[in-house]
């Protein structure tokens, strides 16, 4: 068996998902996770399949010849045991240019890994201005303290609220 995950972008129109999930089931797939979205009329996202690795070649070949969507296919790797643990970070502040660099360069300073990383932006009328909204999954490591962390994503601007949930902390 063979684990591989699709990323595909694409003009969005109706069934897109449902075109992917019968080529991935005529190729003896079983569709384990995935995500999509509809971004500026475009269809994006990504799905872990697991095929018999004899249906490999024959699955790259009928998704090749769906021209209307860009599809990309990796193997998956094998995840090494962690010493880390997840935590939720939210974060919401007025909106502005390089707001996601300073908030991912003070997770860097830790050397966290972002697991999954939602954002947007929505008109606040009480603000006075766009409001940043961002939900991060992330890997910890174990000798990180959630107070160092949260501090160090407020102090990168005094109108940021974080909030910071600890999963399974040892």
């Amino acid at each position: 068996m063979k684990t591989v995950i699709l990323t595909m972008l694409g003009q969005d129109k109706p069934g897109i998902v449902q075109t992917i999930a019968s080529v991935v089931q005529r190729h003896q797939g079983n569709w384990l996770a995935s995500n999509f979205a509809h971004m500026g009329g475009h269809f994006t996202g990504f799905v872990e399949v697991r095929l018999p690795a004899e249906q490999l070649d024959s699955l790259v070949t009928e998704l090749d010849q769906m021209p209307e969507l860009n599809i990309k296919l990796v193997e998956a790797e094998v995840p090494h045991p962690s010493t880390s643990h997840h935590v939720e970070l939210e974060v919401t502040g007025n909106d502005r240019p390089g707001i996601v660099q300073q908030i991912t360069g003070a997770l860097q300073q830790f050397d966290i890994n972002i697991l999954r990383f939602e954002s947007l932006c929505e008109s606040a009328p009480n603000w006075g201005s766009d409001l940043f909204r961002a939900r991060f999954e992330l890997a910890v490591a174990d000798n990180i303290q959630v107070e160092e962390l949260q501090e160090a994503v407020e102090n990168l601007a005094n109108d940021l609220m974080v909030d910071v949930q600890w999963q399974g902390k040892p």
